[in-house]
């Protein structure tokens, strides 16, 4: 089944595709609403980066039907590297169909949940409707995130009840193998008072060239002294022009990590912003990057210190070559009655070509006295030093640039949390750096 798409569309599409995918009523409803707004939002407007040219709105098809898998030996061998055969707790997307999905029967137990949105509407109703685009990203921020709610076509729910700790890492994968098919996911994890989780997404094309787009949402919630560790690789085909939107809100004494691997090879917009609400929360962002060819991207990360003694912490890695572009901002903001925050940002950029340009922004917004905040920024070439120390003991010119750009990027990758998908982003940033 393919449902066609044009914009605008009408609300009797929405609602049809929200009774194709079995949706609980409430959500078609909210689909509907979400629609009626997009002509009226403006677009996002990025710093320093002119979108009005990019292709949000128009593409070849809503939603695909894919193949579902019978087990997970079934995937496509690029897609088996990642997940291995033994992976108990995992949830498969292909293309806009939930295609496998195998959570073990003790987290069953404790009630932890992994299961795709659409069945979520219904069965997690009261949950999902709590925390989908309420607190986190809101329906009207623009337009964007209106067209977001209303095109929905995919997604995972995850659920941590109280005092649960779930000791292997939950992962989620989107293939896409379809050049059609368009992303316009939305992903909610909740960490309920006093537990932890440790959740990892991989968007993987397996194709070199797409039409379609990718507007992709994430709300990562954490109630009391809980904890999420969220790790993700995108890997998105040349020509889905990517829009992103990552979000966490801490309650007191919690945190949430992220560790971003963000090498899609198509023009990009990502945000990522942490809201610390409760007391004595954190939050440590790690991304690293990779752009090529003519790339255009921009990349927000924002840390947003409301609670008292709130720790914040961005580092960010990346690597421009040929006619790449990209845009670093990094915000670390304090509000008025944050007493005692620490906001600290660090952005770095290796260019490897005379065309390729980065732009480190740090920028701090303090309205707090009693309070630590710092920054740095760099944007350079390959050190001429490190590579003849490296080619003195014998290795090729170009074996030592490749050395030290692994070696740039480390930091992050050494912490994504599982080896398999450590292994994909070390292997992708081999490709694109060569």
């Amino acid at each position: 089944m393919t449902v066609e798409t044009k914009m605008a569309l009408t609300e009797q599409d929405v609602r049809s595709f929200s009774a194709n995918m079995n949706e609980a009523d409430w959500m078609a409803e909210f689909r509907t609403n979400a629609l009626a707004k997009v002509e009226q939002l403006p677009m996002p407007k990025p710093d320093k980066t002119k979108i009005d040219k990019w292709n949000f709105i128009e593409f070849p098809v809503h939603a695909v039907e894919s193949s579902t898998f019978s087990s997970l030996s079934e995937l496509p061998d690029e897609a088996k590297e990642l997940v291995g055969d033994d992976q108990k707790n995992i949830y498969v997307q292909h293309n806009n169909t939930p295609a496998f999905i195998s959570l073990s029967d003790e987290l069953k137990a404790k009630g932890v949940v992994l299961t795709d949105i659409f069945t979520a509407t219904r069965d997690h109703a009261d949950l999902l409707k709590k925390y989908y685009m309420s607190d986190g990203v809101k329906v009207d921020e623009h337009r964007l995130t209106a067209l977001h709610a209303a095109l929905m076509n995919g997604g995972v729910f995850v659920y941590v009840p109280k005092n649960v700790v779930v000791e292997e890492p939950l992962q989620v994968l989107f293939l896409h193998d379809d050049a059609q098919a368009s992303l316009f996911n939305h992903v909610i994890i909740v960490a309920d008072a006093n537990s932890s989780v440790t959740y990892v997404e991989n968007y993987l094309s397996t194709v070199d060239e797409a039409v379609g787009q990718a507007n992709i949402i994430a709300e990562v919630f954490t109630e009391d002294n809980a904890k999420v560790i969220y790790g993700a690789v995108d890997v998105l085909a040349k020509g889905v022009t990517t829009y992103v939107n990552r979000r966490g809100i801490t309650g007191p004494n919690s945190r949430i990590e992220w560790a971003l691997g963000l090498m899609n090879d198509s023009d990009t917009i990502s945000e990522n912003i942490t809201h610390l609400v409760g007391n004595g929360s954190s939050s440590d962002l790690k991304t690293v990057v990779v752009g090529r060819g003519n790339q255009k991207q921009n990349f927000t990360s924002e840390i947003v210190h409301w609670g008292l003694d709130t720790d914040g912490f961005i580092l960010k890695h990346g690597v421009m070559k040929e006619a790449a572009s990209s845009i670093f901002n990094g915000i670390g903001r304090i509000a008025k009655g944050a007493t005692r925050s620490n906001a600290v940002q660090e952005s770095r950029i290796l260019m490897l070509s005379e065309k390729a340009r980065g732009d480190a922004n740090p920028i701090l917004l303090i309205d707090e006295d009693d309070v630590t905040a710092g920054h740095a920024a760099s944007v350079g070439r390959v050190d001429p030093l490190q590579l003849f120390y490296l080619m003195s003991r014998g290795i090729s010119q170009q074996e030592a640039e490749r050395l030290v750009i692994h070696g740039f990027l480390a930091p992050v990758v050494s912490k994504l949390p599982i080896e398999g998908v450590k292994k994909q982003l070390t292997e992708v940033i081999e490709r694109k750096v060569r």
